[in-house]
């Protein structure tokens, strides 16, 4: 047995999306058959989509015209949250679904991907003893929340308050001057959102699903989609019984009798020694605001991310969206309001920008705006008059149930939604993943896969090498990703695969490796 066959055995079976399983299934997609269900979008709720479809049974086909997780789904905080700010604007219903859906992920679907992050808001004096209350009540409430849920203490931690002393010690960077302690409080992060989403459509496509990125949805109708192949530019029909529209902030273009309101938000990239030795995450109050935090979430790969704005967007909505000078601005300012040592514009490495798909609910012509802050993050089903059935709204926490909802809407089996308990590729126990014998770092990432990347490396010691210094990755992930997770040129590689990309001039520099690495990623490679 060649090396190569000896690391796909421990690959989970029927799941390895490459391009050539790509080519055959567009090819019987598009060969004049009917499928149960083509999704279109392969985002996070979209793949859940196609997850869900295909455990119960159904025929499914999905197909995006980007990559796996090409949109929103990569830009998001890294969160899994648990419903806390839709508890304090009297949202209970999405709070709750928001802490359940937390729990699923954390203790039986991904807990190799999602762990407890802890967070910490320093009481400096610009944080009232009335705001420092308030917070405090919050995370209080929110800790329900996670018992309502069920989610073991052991798994996610009570919050507590801090001593200056003991805020310092996980906060370093923060003012001392005035500093009265803090308040911790943890909730769920997600190792790479872009990650969860390959790890959900390779499940998909484990359960028999055909998964196809590069192809794009022309015109879609009850009965399917007229499709172009964006490789070879040759256009076709893929026919389905019923068709579910998840394509997040584009889906109006798509299907009428909606409007899409996105809203952007921004997140800045430093280099972590800047902020110094961050063993938990901060959350610096908004100043005037009563419910709006600045984020600070240290990545464990050299880099911390800041964030986010709520802006609305406006105009023609692009593949990436770019970042007004003004966010940057925002979140350095209220950043800088705790450091010792306010970042300077020119260290800001990189930045990234989401846009959320909220479902517009307000009234055409009527006086008043609505901020996008406080538009619902509840999810909506909905049937256009020609039948096909769109899923809008909602957020990557909430991903599971909403696919649940959109494949219930599709009236195509009784059969009830298996995926709170489907543990997605690489899932295991946590006393198994500590028992694996490959690194901590590519277990948080690869999960029960995480011996098979690291066999490439033994096997051929110039894998082992970094994709460019002083950052994690390495050359054998690159080729894992080629020939497992369905990564087609560079850019799947170091922008979705990888967290590479966020910051240009790593990019840059790490471009010939990636392309160097999808010329070996054939049966005649390693």
């Amino acid at each position: 047995m060649s090396n190569r066959d000896r690391a796909d055995v421990t690959a989970a079976p029927g799941s390895s999306l490459d391009a050539a399983r790509r080519t055959r299934e567009l090819a019987s997609a598009a060969g004049g058959g009917t499928a149960d269900l083509l999704v279109v979008g392969l985002g996070a709720t979209g793949a859940g989509v196609a997850l869900d479809a295909a455990a119960r049974g159904l025929d499914v086909v999905a197909v995006d015209a980007h990559d796996l997780a090409f949109g929103t789904s990569r830009w998001s905080s890294k969160l899994i949250h648990g419903g806390l700010r839709y508890l304090a604007s009297g949202q209970f219903d999405v709070a709750h679904e928001s802490a359940v859906e937390r729990g699923v992920l954390m203790t039986r679907t991904a807990p190799h991907l999602v762990s407890a992050q802890p967070f910490v808001l320093p009481l400096t004096p610009l944080v009232s003893r009335a705001q420092a209350s308030l917070a405090w009540a919050g995370f209080r409430a929110g800790d329900m929340l996670r018992r309502a849920a069920r989610t073991p203490r052991q798994v996610l931690p009570v919050p507590r308050r801090l001593t200056a002393a003991e805020a310092r010690h996980l906060a370093p960077s923060v003012r001392a001057g005035g500093l009265r302690g803090g308040l911790l409080s943890w909730d769920g992060k997600v190792t790479d959102d872009a990650r969860l989403v390959t790890a959900l459509a390779r499940t998909a496509a484990a359960h028999g699903a055909r998964v196809l990125t590069r192809v794009r949805a022309l015109e879609l109708g009850s009965t399917g989609a007229l499709i172009r192949d964006e490789l070879t530019g040759e256009e076709g029909e893929i026919r389905a019984r019923a068709v579910v529209n998840a394509t997040g902030v584009w889906a109006g273009g798509l299907v009428d009798g909606f409007r899409v309101r996105p809203s952007r938000g921004t997140h800045l990239v430093l280099r972590s020694e800047r902020l110094g030795a961050l063993p938990a995450g901060l959350h610096i109050p908004v100043p005037g605001e009563t419910n709006r935090f600045v984020l600070v979430l240290p990545q464990g790969d050299g880099r911390t991310y800041v964030g986010l704005t709520d802006e609305p967007a406006e105009g023609a909505i692009p593949d990436v969206p770019e970042v007004p000078e003004t966010d940057i601005g925002f979140l350095l300012d209220v950043l800088g309001s705790v450091l010792d040592t306010p970042v300077r514009r020119d260290e800001v490495d990189g930045a990234f920008a989401g846009l959320r798909p909220l479902l517009d609910t307000s009234v055409p012509g009527a006086p008043g705006s609505v901020r996008t802050s406080d538009i619902s993050r509840r999810h909506a089903v909905l049937t256009s008059a020609d039948g096909v059935v769109t899923v809008v709204g909602g957020k990557l926490t909430t991903y599971r149930r909403m696919a649940q909802d959109a494949v219930d809407a599709c009236g195509l089996t009784s059969a009830p939604s298996p995926t709170a308990a489907l543990p997605l590729v690489g899932a295991a126990a946590p006393e198994q993943l500590r028992d694996l014998p490959a690194p901590a770092r590519l277990v948080r990432r690869y999960g029960t896969e995480a011996p098979a990347v690291l066999a490439l490396a033994e096997r051929d010691p110039a894998l082992a090498e970094p994709v460019l210094p002083g950052h994690p990755v390495t050359r054998a992930e690159l080729l894992w990703a080629a020939r497992h997770e369905g990564a087609l040129d560079p850019a799947d590689l170091l922008d979705r695969r990888t967290r590479i990309g966020l910051v240009p001039e790593d990019r840059a520099e790490a471009l010939p490796v990636a392309a160097e690495i999808l010329s070996r990623a054939t049966p005649s490679g390693v």
